[in-house]
């Protein structure tokens, strides 16, 4: 069983790293949080790293739209040790079996920097646009989750509910051919759903409406994920609003499941 070494993204107007952090660390990794600019100056190298965490915020103040310019400087930046891109770096440390999960305002880095869902990297085929009720977005989701998939992160998980927060977050494909591809190849791992857990198109259980109802998805390895709802804000049954009523059996929340399951998978 080997340390996992965790990585946290910061800077530009994230704004969830500790919390993005603190999950790491309660699921057993050693992890870091640095500054974007230090990723590009060298002082940390992705290759370092077993797990990359993208939490949510506002990068670059959602100019030009959620993550669009943060998606461009994944692509182009260059890394001044080394010359190469913050991509190229990326794409190395994937095939090497690097677990890669993008959250909210990280979803839509993935999704516009087109590492998701893949086939080929780097292609951009879906996106994340405004809510369909035209508004921030800011409540708790009941979700499905795909026993199919072949995601990583979600492994032995039948429900779950997390808190969104979200203008953009409605999920779009840019042709029919690209939503039966995610379906079919159960790329789709998380579904919004109503209190029964039904899938539902109904808002607002799904709160920005979202096409199949999808609140996230996998490359084909189920080693890169991304969704819009915030694993890492319900690490303890006492981060739900409503948990005095909840009763539940264990202090958990449902967020820990996806990080223990990303670090169980790179220690083994």
């Amino acid at each position: 069983m080997r340390q996992v070494k965790a990585l946290v993204i910061t800077g530009y107007g994230i704004n969830c790293e500790m919390e993005m952090a603190y999950a790491c660390t309660q699921a057993g990794a050693c992890t870091d949080i640095a500054h974007i600019s230090e990723i590009i100056s060298g002082r940390f190298s992705l290759m370092d790293y077993h797990f990359l965490n993208l939490p949510g915020g506002f990068l670059d103040g959602d100019d030009l739209g959620s993550a669009q310019i943060g998606g461009l400087r994944f692509k182009h930046a260059t890394i001044k040790t080394t010359g190469r891109s913050i991509f190229d770096d990326l794409l190395s440390c994937i095939e090497a079996g690097m677990l890669v999960l993008g959250v909210c305002n990280g979803f839509q880095s993935l999704v516009k920097s087109g590492l998701l869902p893949g086939n080929p990297f780097g292609t951009r085929r879906v996106s994340l646009t405004f809510n369909d009720s035209a508004r921030f977005e800011d409540r708790w989701v009941n979700l499905a989750v795909n026993p199919d998939s072949p995601c990583v992160f979600t492994r032995g998980l039948e429900r779950l509910c997390m808190p969104v927060r979200h203008g953009e977050g409605k999920f779009v494909c840019d042709s029919d051919e690209t939503l039966q591809e995610i379906i079919e190849g159960n790329l789709n791992v998380l579904s919004y759903a109503d209190h029964e857990h039904h899938q539902t198109m109904d808002y607002p259980s799904n709160p920005n409406g979202s096409v199949s109802s999808i609140a996230g998805i996998c490359d084909a390895s189920g080693r890169v994920f991304g969704l819009m709802p915030h694993p890492e804000a319900f690490i303890h049954a006492t981060n739900h609003p409503t948990w005095t009523r909840m009763k539940r059996m264990s202090s958990r929340g449902d967020g820990v499941a996806i990080f223990e399951n990303a670090v169980r998978y790179l220690a083994q």
